[in-house]
């Protein structure tokens, strides 16, 4: 086996795996699907975005990694307990990482559940079915907005 056809053969596993993540993303996106950036690390640096797709799945929000060949999704977020600490505009380093106008919404879970702060970072259609999805609770449950 001389070099060529290892280049070849190296060339075609890249091409493959770039294959995979395009058609992943793709069908997670036609089914229903919506690009949101997450940060889970939240500090003043403005970095940690990964982009990513977020679909609802009745009572929780799957978030999926966008450059990810995982099967199930990265991160899910249920509705339960779930409040927005702040809103903000985002900084002038963060938007590269982000879908084009986002906003940012900063949730602190409650200590009790061992999740760690994060950010969703939408651009307005998709905050606007986030909110909707989140004020949508079955009744007896807290509005999903600090007071």
């Amino acid at each position: 086996m001389d070099i060529s056809e290892i280049v070849v053969a190296v060339l075609a596993a890249v091409l493959v795996v770039l294959l995979a993540l395009v058609y992943r993303r793709v069908r997670l996106l036609r089914s229903g699907g919506v690009h949101v950036a997450m940060r889970v690390r939240v500090d003043d640096s403005g970095k940690g975005w990964h982009l990513g797709v977020g679909r609802y799945q009745g009572d929780e929000f799957a978030w999926f990694r966008a450059l990810s060949l995982r099967a199930g999704p990265d991160r899910l977020i249920a509705r339960e307990g779930l409040e927005i600490a702040s809103r903000r505009e985002p900084e002038r380093g963060e938007t590269p990482n982000m879908p084009a106008g986002s906003r940012v919404l900063r949730f602190d879970p409650p200590a009790a559940t061992g999740i760690a702060p994060f950010e969703l970072a939408m651009s307005p259609d998709a905050l606007t079915g986030f909110l909707s999805w989140l004020e949508s609770a079955p009744p007896g449950h807290r509005l999903p907005w600090a007071s």
